[in-house]
């Protein structure tokens, strides 16, 4: 036996109160049977039309909701009544896509750098496709300005560029660019 002081008895007293008025009884205060719970709840999901859904799945999706708010592992351990938190963890740890792809996108934050490289990389890439779409720039010799036909790789002239250039002030037979060079 052990001897106790007042005001821990007192705190007992209530704490066994408290516990009396939490337990489920019949109307008579007998114990009511596990199944008899599980019975009326299932009548319950029924006339509320809702989906099948056993009185234990409650319990799962507590546990499952309380780790994808991050509540600390030991306490949704406690809430569960579980011996140890590995019970926990083996059961609900990847249950929620969102918890694994959390879990994913906190990890590669920790390597930024190889990240970082490979967007710069793809950057690169798309900005040399997209330089290769554009049109190669035209060069500019004895005051005209010359292209190259792709299909046939003959230069030929396309259009007068700077009137002040020498090349135009001599006679069309005279130019470099009139006779292809």
């Amino acid at each position: 036996m052990v001897a106790l002081d007042d005001d821990t008895v007192d705190v007992l007293k209530r704490h066994r109160e408290r516990q009396d008025a939490d337990r489920f009884t019949q109307e008579d205060g007998s114990w009511l049977h596990p199944g008899k719970v599980t019975d009326l709840f299932e009548r319950l999901v029924t006339a509320s039309e809702l989906p099948p859904i056993r009185l234990h799945d409650l319990r799962h999706g507590a546990a499952t909701l309380m780790l994808a708010a991050d509540i600390d592992i030991k306490i949704v351990s406690d809430t569960l009544g579980h011996s140890d938190t590995w019970i926990t963890r083996d059961i609900y740890q990847s249950v929620l896509p969102q918890v694994v792809r959390s879990a994913a996108e906190a990890t590669a934050k920790l390597v930024p750098l190889q990240r970082k490289a490979e967007a710069e990389k793809a950057a690169r890439k798309a900005a040399k496709k997209e330089k290769a779409k554009r049109p190669k720039p035209q060069k500019q010799v004895h005051g005209r300005i010359r292209s190259r036909i792709a299909h046939a790789g003959k230069v030929t002239t396309t259009r007068p560029c700077d009137p002040s250039c020498p090349e135009q002030q001599k006679t069309p037979g005279e130019r470099l660019c009139d006779l292809g060079v």
